[in-house]
């Protein structure tokens, strides 16, 4: 970076923005941190963020675009970003962008997921089209990054029926409901060196479906409680080491189909929501194509990443490495969009 400008990391204060920001610092980057004016004394507090740039609202970030171009900052986009600014405010920013911007696209349109990971020959989900008869317990999931906000479960066709009435999403899928151990594989894929890792995994609590899950059935009948998917808090999650050689298989068909169908294909971090079921079978509920909050775990690393970094790597800090080779072979335009 000497003899130049050096490149910043920047980041919206929110999700992962922590990590990330620590991270990026541990490998010798200035930081910044795009924060609105409710969130700002948070980030006072951490001594790795060197720079705070104000904003009313997160939608006010436009208005200082420029002012991150001209700090030569990188942006680091995790799932506050679309949730908050949209996909479109997204594939038209100016400022250095890590990642592909192309797979917003995929990533933000359900049907599009379920396509990509058909064409990877990985197994997901029955889907339920319009007016096809429901034969099985499902999930009706609306569409954005919202952690598990806008999802309902009905355990046949009579429910599902009424539960739509008052359903407000426009957009939404209804896939079948499968039994079994839901976890968040968290993969990085270098485009740099053509390698794919496994970073750590997760396990996702949700209020209230997995209070319910501690009460017998004969004593929830009655209750009139709701159940609900909202996302409050990750737990770390370690594989059946007999199962990890398909994690790895699965990532990579991801990333080979990617390349088909995607202009660039992806690269960086993504995740994998899988349900294992008690076949030992993976099914493939949705991808995420970024960093995602349960790595949030792991900044001090991860059983997994220490398999292959000599200290420790939480997915911010492997960001961070990243750009840093890119930069030092000439490469950054591989990695940014």
């Amino acid at each position: 970076m000497a003899g130049r400008k050096a490149h910043k990391i920047a980041t919206l204060g929110s999700h992962s923005a922590l990590q990330i920001l620590k991270g990026a610092k541990d490998e010798g980057f200035l930081t910044i941190c795009v924060v609105n004016t409710m969130r700002l004394s948070l980030y006072r507090r951490f001594k790795f963020i060197d720079k705070i740039i104000e904003i009313p609202s997160f939608s006010s970030f436009g208005s200082i675009e420029d002012q991150l171009i001209r700090e030569n900052a990188i942006i680091i986009p995790h799932g506050s970003f679309v949730a908050y600014l949209g996909i479109e405010v997204n594939k038209k920013m100016n400022v250095a962008y890590f990642g592909n911007k192309a797979v917003l696209d995929w990533e933000s349109d359900r049907k599009l997921q379920r396509k990509w990971m058909q064409i990877a020959n990985i197994s997901v989900p029955k889907r339920f089209k319009k007016g096809e008869k429901i034969d099985r317990p499902v999930i009706v999931k609306s569409y954005g990054a919202a952690g598990g906000q806008g999802y309902f479960f009905a355990k046949n066709q009579k429910e599902l029926t009424f539960r739509l009435k008052s359903f407000k999403p426009k957009k939404f899928i209804v896939q079948e409901y499968v039994i079994g151990v839901p976890l968040y594989i968290h993969y990085f894929y270098s485009s740099i060196t053509n390698t794919l890792e496994i970073l750590s995994i997760d396990k996702r609590y949700e209020t209230n479906v997995d209070s319910l899950g501690r009460i017998p059935s004969q004593n929830q009948q009655g209750l009139g409680i709701e159940p609900s998917f909202v996302v409050v808090g990750n737990s770390p999650l370690v594989l059946r080491e007999s199962l990890l050689g398909e994690a790895f298989n699965m990532g990579e068909k991801v990333v080979a189909t990617s390349k088909n169908i995607i202009k660039g294909g992806i690269w960086g971090p993504f995740c994998l929501e899988t349900i294992i079921t008690p076949e030992q079978k993976f099914s493939i509920i949705e991808i995420s194509c970024r960093i995602v909050a349960g790595t949030n775990l792991f900044i001090n690393g991860s059983p997994y990443s220490s398999l292959y970094w000599n200290k420790e790597v939480s997915t911010g800090r492997r960001i961070a490495m990243e750009i840093k080779e890119a930069i030092k072979k000439g490469k950054l335009n591989k990695i940014l969009s």
